[in-house]
């Protein structure tokens, strides 16, 4: 396995992570990922480990508390060889105080979090949404105290625009407080957003990406191609609404492109899905998940080889869409492209 630097900060994490959304099994969106027990979890992560992937990662509101509670029984007796990743922000209840971050909310989640974990500290804590209600300097002045406390090693964010994730990041250098050190964000070949405001800021800033579904929303498994319908067991039938929505033609442009290298390399779909992100700037660690065994060792097949440069120039034209404005003129235009060049022409130049 490959270790990174989590943005600029000193902590090595995995190339690849663990996701634990499918743990536990409680609730509908949050819990309709999977629903593993403690004993699979704990086989999952054995094999986890074996491979060198020691970073997990969940959150508060996957399986309603669930996936934290699996996850802490899984690694009882092993924390000190773990990397424990959450996350706190969303709704976990109807009440007024049971969302946002808040000071009150954030300390109560990450002692929630603390219990449900059965640890006394989390290595990687982010917030799971920004909350406009909430003064920045108030979040930032609790999670210092957080991690003053020893309960919180590093903290992150998840799902920031980039205004939101800069502010943050100034208040932080203007007061003294730790900065984020991660964005747990959305990247994929059918889903490049990430590219135009937040891979820059990251890139100039020091933010290390976390990429969740990287295969798309379950769309790179393999399973779906030009002229084949989904299967019927798939559970994109219940979630296809919840997750980031693609173009029909973007999709079969992408998986053609993934099915001609497939050939050529020997490796499946989602291996090279999830190669061609483990090679773009700011990536610190992929997300992966497993329902099962045979799953879990596929994904982590993605490691220890790389796509050619010719490769990914092809996976790059079959997902490329139009830049939208202000960047379209740094993409069209020569002297704009001079004056800004975007973190991936000069990654291509260096």
């Amino acid at each position: 396995m490959e270790y990174r630097r989590l943005g600029a900060s000193g902590l090595m994490v995995p190339a690849l992570s663990f996701g634990a959304g499918t743990f536990g099994g409680r609730g509908e969106l949050f819990g309709a990922w999977g629903d593993t027990d403690a004993a699979e979890a704990r086989r999952l992560i054995d094999i986890c480990l074996d491979a060198g992937l020691n970073m997990f990662d969940t959150a508060d509101v996957y399986s309603a508390g669930a996936s934290e509670e699996v996850l802490g029984a899984a690694i009882k007796g092993r924390r000190d060889r773990v990397i424990l990743s959450t996350k706190a922000g969303l709704p976990m209840g109807d009440g007024p105080a049971d969302a946002g971050t808040s000071r009150s909310r954030l300390v109560k989640s990450v002692d929630d979090a603390l219990r449900r974990l059965g640890t006394d500290y989390i290595d990687l804590f982010q917030l799971h949404a920004f909350d406009a209600g909430t003064p920045v300097e108030e979040v930032l002045s609790a999670l210092d105290d957080l991690v003053r406390a020893g309960k919180l090693r590093y903290t992150g964010v998840s799902n920031f625009a980039g205004w939101q994730l800069m502010k943050s990041l100034d208040a932080a250098d203007r007061h003294g407080r730790p900065r984020y050190a991660a964005h747990q964000v959305y990247y994929s070949l059918i889903g490049r957003d990430y590219e135009w405001e937040l891979m820059p800021l990251g890139l100039d800033q020091g933010v290390g990406a976390v990429i969740w579904s990287p295969l798309g929303w379950g769309r790179l498994t393999g399973k779906i191609r030009r002229g084949r319908p989904l299967p019927a067991g798939s559970r994109l039938h219940a979630t296809a609404d919840y997750g980031p929505p693609v173009d029909d033609e973007l999709l079969y442009r992408v998986v053609d492109a993934l099915d001609e290298i497939a050939g050529e390399t020997g490796r499946t779909v989602p291996q090279i899905a999830l190669n061609w992100l483990l090679q773009r700037p700011t990536v610190s660690s992929v997300i992966i998940g497993a329902r099962n065994e045979e799953q879990l060792r596929q994904n982590l097949g993605a490691v220890g080889w790389n796509l050619t440069a010719d490769q990914v120039a092809r996976l790059d034209a079959a997902s490329a869409k139009e830049a939208p404005y202000p960047y379209f003129p740094y993409e069209r235009q020569e002297g704009f492209t001079r004056l800004n060049p975007h973190p991936l022409r000069r990654a291509e130049s260096a």
